[in-house]
């Protein structure tokens, strides 16, 4: 399948995809006794210049979440481009899904596994799959902190073949915080480190979210990757996305 149309076809997956109202994977708080058993939402965001620069970006994200039982289920996609001058400068793509069991006192039991492909990562591709144990460390109406930790294992397939593929031990930690402002109005940070005998992999997502109504809101986020060693051909350590986007939800 061309490039092109994998972009547009994932574009169209994350766009029909959703979550619960917050945009959260790691260590995600437990859902709320009027958390429907059937939720979601579909981020974009698109900006375009002409002229003396000629660039685009396109962000989209998508989530989708339901509740059977103690079970809660999320399945996650996302797709990044920046083109400039029509030469891709960077260009993603992430599929994940998330398993979560609760257990009683603020605590759970979690698994999720992740394929993602960063062009210029120097990885073709990886896949993870994580499992492990998880706490909610507060539950208020202003306030929620959440932590998970567990082993886990990722499969590396280099971008350059000679070096072949690698298959890696893990292990997981991650937090997520939550601070409402108002009703309308909260922060979320969400931070994992991944750890391997040859890299340490740290995400971390900040976000402020602003409601505008029932469905939509208004987003700004800084979005931070960084891999402590990474293959000889990345173009770098750490890749950082700052974006405002809406968020349809329901």
């Amino acid at each position: 399948m061309p490039l092109p149309r994998c972009r547009w076809l994932l574009l169209a997956t994350c766009l029909l995809a959703s979550s619960a109202p917050a945009d959260l994977f790691y260590a995600p708080p437990a859902p709320d006794d009027d958390t429907p058993n059937f939720s979601g939402s579909a981020e974009l965001g698109y900006t375009r210049l002409t002229g003396n620069s000629n660039t685009q970006t396109l962000l989209a994200k998508g989530r989708l979440t339901w509740l059977t039982g103690r079970f809660t289920h999320t399945f996650r996609a996302e797709t990044r481009s920046v083109q400039d001058n029509e030469n891709t400068t960077s260009e993603q793509y992430l599929v994940a899904g998330r398993e979560r069991y609760e257990l009683s006192d603020d605590n759970y039991l979690f698994g999720f596994a992740r394929w993602e492909r960063d062009r210029f990562s120097g990885y073709d591709w990886q896949f993870t799959t994580i499992g492990g144990y998880g706490r909610q460390l507060l539950n208020g109406p202003t306030h929620t902190l959440s932590a998970e930790v567990g082993p886990g294992y990722r499969h590396d397939d280099y971008a350059d073949k000679s070096k072949g593929s690698d298959d890696l031990p893990l292990a997981y930690s991650a937090l997520d915080y939550t601070y409402n402002f108002s009703e309308d109005i909260s922060f979320d940070q969400e931070m994992s480190v991944e750890a391997t005998h040859i890299s340490v992999t740290t995400r971390s997502l900040s976000t402020i979210t602003s409601q505008l109504n029932s469905h939509l809101a208004l987003r700004v986020a800084y979005d931070v990757k960084s891999n402590t060693h990474p293959p000889p051909d990345a173009d770098a350590r750490t890749d950082t996305t700052t974006s405002v986007s809406l968020l349809y939800s329901w």
